[in-house]
């Protein structure tokens, strides 16, 4: 079935990340896992005795300062390379993109900029789908991809919505017709990322105009 699948839809080969982005990637994954931990312990403190309490706070620090650590592990990586310094500066020239959303872009999307803005899309899980079965259609979702990056973009989308002069009116003009705040805001991500895809392809920063 997947050899029949390949000859049907025969997808573009694309190389494997190399060793210094797959590290990059760990470190950031790790980075995730950590911060997860740190939301966990979190919520159990809220529920717990006095004497738990204390046992949660002694993790948490651990936690903090083993984040604090691969923090600077991920930027002396990114700040270390010339060409992962220069994409990181052209990602963070576009208002509502900070470190961990370029550095997730980096890290795991290395793709970017060398395909165009539906590949990107499909990868990154932001490419619209719809439910269809002979004449019904339903309505359209997003999936697949790479969720980690897509976390990273619409987080990066909802400071865009507020603070990026281009996206924001895009944010509003969609509310402003009916369109539901949440699927506004996956349209913002899209419209980002095709966006970052541009601009470290031609590399060029950002523009308000």
């Amino acid at each position: 079935m997947i050899a029949r699948f390949l000859a049907a839809t025969r997808p573009e080969p694309r190389p494997l990340p190399d060793a210094e982005t797959r590290r990059l990637a760990d470190l950031v994954a790790r980075r995730r896992q950590i911060v997860e931990m740190i939301g966990a312990e979190r919520q159990r403190e809220k529920r717990a005795s006095a004497k738990t309490r204390k046992s949660i706070a002694r993790l948490t620090r651990a936690l903090e300062k083993e984040l604090a650590t691969i923090d600077r592990d991920i930027h002396d990586s990114v700040r270390g390379s010339p060409l992962w310094r220069e994409n990181e500066d052209l990602l963070k020239s576009v208002p509502g993109v900070g470190d961990i959303t370029a550095r997730t872009l980096l890290a795991e999307l290395p793709e970017l900029g060398r395909l165009d803005r539906r590949q990107i899309a499909a990868l990154a899980g932001l490419a619209p789908w719809t439910r269809q079965s002979g004449q019904w259609r339903g309505r359209s979702f997003i999936g697949g991809g790479r969720p980690a990056v897509r976390t990273a973009l619409f987080m990066a989308a909802m400071v865009a919505a507020r603070h990026n002069p281009i996206l924001s009116a895009f944010y509003q003009r969609l509310v402003a017709t009916g369109k539901p705040k949440k699927a506004a805001l996956i349209a913002v991500a899209r419209k980002l990322l095709t966006i970052l895809n541009a601009i470290i392809r031609d590399k060029t920063p950002w523009q308000n105009a």
